[in-house]
């Protein structure tokens, strides 16, 4: 039996309201508001139960698209039972489409008194709430788009902000910047593409609010990940009105993207909502159905079970919360044409009793949903809670950030000691953590920074974090960056430390793009955005986190679009399935493996090699008669990589036997090499300091 809508439908008459409350709600209106906040509350009927709820609906006529409105949710307070109805509070619709307004923090949006958790306020919110905007997809023309459904293993993936991105682009219209058109406006397109990158992931643009912390220390949320409505793309990135123009303005974004083969993800906050813990605003779900929507602590119901560490968790063990949640996905990839989604605190959306489960109905449902089963899930895979850490253990259909990846790359580079046998790990896609389980490399989306930590330019320019403007003393942030041995803290003039980190952020984005997996780029570090060494920029809403375009570093871009040229053009840096590989040298007349491990004496790698804690340089020879070339045809080029990470120059004897006779220089991270020197085999090849080289086998 297909499930009966909630939220607000239009119809040949007006729009039937459908909101569905604990058991224990008593009564529910729905208020429509005009622009003087004036309002008129219709009574809806108790018609029905199910997922774990009441349903309660009414059709109200002549009510129409850009009507705002708002729920009165009438029923007993009683906390301490996880009871927390208060019809002075008017609350967002959970399947509101738009929302209209912005938070800040008066006591009327609270359902307690300040000062007093557990009385009930009866202050009426109506002059301060947030309110849901009854809207139509009816007319919109989608030129015939259609989701790129790029694989994997071609994807490419750019992180980026939409206000900080745009925010001072020189060819985006002022009009425009810091919003859904000013991320669609060409010139922000075109840098995406000519990357190289296939696919923009968005952080937060669901309806998020401000945290009135931040704003009284003169900060913001800029990150967003602070939700309150999951079906609503947010009105602060909409440049023509909040009334429902920012769901045409953001399908105008996804179109553009689309027109260049470009999949738009989008980072979602499904673990937690913005009315935080017992202390926090009632806003929407706290004040219709506290216990479905939020894990609650067993036996003491009035305060919340917090995994995600802000304050609350939501309970998609309950089928409401879990319809809630399935209901928002396929909304935004059938109505919206979003093609992925990143989860946020991936590990609490599998949490059932407080475990994490990875066979819980949510990875259920989301296996067999005819919609969902077929876009890109990827998963932030940990929360903060026990056992949380869950890198390696989330279901065949998703592909997890790869936190091991980024601290293994980070510390080869740094020149850390006893890396070598980690490094071809990661390098070969991760298969200790993805293999076991029947998935492929591309399971492990590789990255080195996001966009929470070091930009990549201050992660090789600072040893400690300069956080000093999020006015928390420097508490926040993590502490674990180490020295990449560049001479100076900070920002400097001296050529040669300017050259040592331009070469560590080369070879940083070299190691990345050619790393078996999903290689992920946070927005401006192709170009050497600095934050000033601040790790945790989430409250900067200003100069210190928006792309400073005016101060790109064009040789850094120029050589980042050539490693992800690179990695494009051949099929061997981006396989479909792990290597076989060989532990021991190929016998003579044996056909060479596909991967093959290299010392600096062109012999294979001998067991005892991978532990000297001496060794900061390691090659490897990928053949190229190993995978599917492009279009189908077979083969690719063998290629020969060589990371050196050590102080000194590292001479390596090219391999000779079976190996290709004949070697062109295609890549390098040391600017005074030059690209197509030849060399040969039984050839010694010096690779300078701190660098890394990729030779491609020729003919002639």
């Amino acid at each position: 039996m297909e499930q009966q809508p909630y939220g607000a439908r239009l119809t040949d008459r007006g729009t039937v309201f459908a909101l569905a409350t604990a058991p224990e709600a008593e009564r529910v209106e729905v208020c429509l508001i005009d622009a003087a906040r004036t309002q008129t509350c219709v009574d809806l009927a108790k018609v029905g139960e199910g997922d774990g709820a009441v349903r309660w609906e009414g059709e109200v006529p002549g009510v129409g698209e850009g009507q705002l409105y708002g729920y009165r949710v009438h029923g007993p307070w009683d906390p301490e039972h996880g009871l927390r109805f208060n019809p002075a509070k008017i609350l967002v619709d959970p399947y509101a489409l738009a929302i209209s307004g912005t938070y800040t923090r008066e006591q009327a949006l609270h359902a307690y008194v300040f000062g007093d958790p557990a009385a009930r306020d009866e202050t009426d919110s109506l002059p301060h709430a947030l309110l849901s905007v009854v809207c139509d997809h009816g007319e919109y023309d989608w030129e015939g788009d259609r989701l790129p459904r790029r694989p994997y293993n071609e994807t490419v993936v750019y992180e980026a902000h939409v206000k900080g991105l745009t925010k001072l682009h020189p060819e985006v219209p002022e009009e425009l910047r810091g919003t859904y058109r000013g991320a669609a406006h060409p010139a922000v397109v075109r840098h995406v593409r000519d990357l190289g990158a296939t696919a923009i992931e968005l952080m937060p643009i669901h309806q998020s609010i401000e945290d009135p912390i931040l704003v009284d220390r003169g900060l913001s949320n800029y990150w967003a990940y602070n939700t309150i409505g999951f079906f609503a793309p947010t009105n602060e990135y909409s440049s023509s009105g909040e009334h429902g123009q920012q769901i045409a303005e953001f399908k105008d974004l996804v179109k553009a993207y689309h027109r260049e083969g470009i999949e738009v993800i989008l980072d979602v906050v499904y673990n937690h909502t913005a009315e935080g813990n017992h202390l926090g605003p009632t806003l929407s779900f706290r004040g219709i159905d506290n216990a479905a929507y939020y894990h609650l602590v067993p036996g003491d119901e009035f305060y919340y079970m917090d995994y995600t560490g802000t304050g609350n968790t939501l309970n998609v063990g309950h089928p409401l919360a879990l319809r809630l949640v399935i209901d928002s996905l396929r909304y935004w990839v059938t109505e919206m044409h979003v093609d992925g989604f990143r989860f946020d605190l991936a590990s609490s959306l599998a949490r059932e009793d407080g475990d994490v489960d990875m066979v819980s109905p949510f990875f259920e449902m989301l296996a067999k949903d005819p919609v969902l089963s077929h876009v890109k899930l990827i998963a932030e895979p940990w929360d903060v809670g026990p056992g949380g850490y869950q890198v390696g253990n989330f279901p065949p259909q998703w592909v997890e950030w790869n936190g091991k990846f980024r601290d293994c790359i980070r510390d080869f580079w740094r020149g850390e000691p006893g890396t070598l046998r980690e490094l071809a790990t990661r390098l070969a896609g991760s298969a200790d953590l993805y293999e076991e389980e029947g998935r492929r490399p591309s399971a492990s989306v590789n990255f080195v920074t996001v966009h929470d930590g070091f930009t990549l330019r201050d992660l090789v320019s600072y040893n400690e974090k300069h956080n000093e403007a999020n006015g928390e003393g420097g508490r926040d942030g993590t502490d674990d960056n180490r020295s990449w041995n560049c001479g100076v803290e900070g920002p400097t003039e001296d050529p040669q430390v300017l050259e040592l980190r331009a070469r560590q952020e080369r070879n940083l984005l070299l190691t990345l793009m050619l790393a078996q997996g999903v290689p992920m780029l946070a927005h401006g570090d192709e170009i050497g955005r600095t934050q000033g060494g601040n790790n945790n920029a989430y409250c900067q809403d200003n100069e210190v986190s928006w792309v400073h375009w005016d101060s790109a570093d064009a040789d850094l871009l120029d050589f980042a679009q050539r490693v992800v040229r690179l990695r494009a053009e051949h099929p061997v840096f981006r396989r479909r399935s792990f290597f076989d590989g060989t532990p021991v040298a190929p016998a003579e007349g044996d056909p060479l493996p596909d991967i093959v491990w290299l010392d600096a004496d062109g012999s294979t790698m001998g067991q005892t090699d991978w532990d000297e804690a001496w060794a900061k340089s390691l090659a490897f020879f990928l053949n190229g008669d190993a995978v599917p070339g492009l279009d189908g045809a077979r083969g690719d080029s063998d290629m020969l990589v060589i990371l050196n990470a050590a102080e000194n120059d590292v001479e390596y004897l090219i391999p000779a036997g079976d190996f290709p006779e004949k070697w062109s220089k295609v890549l390098t991270t040391c600017a005074s090499a030059l690209v197509g020197e030849k060399t040969g085999a039984g050839q010694h090849f010096v690779v300078p300091a701190r660098s890394a080289v990729v030779l491609e086998a020729v003919s002639d």
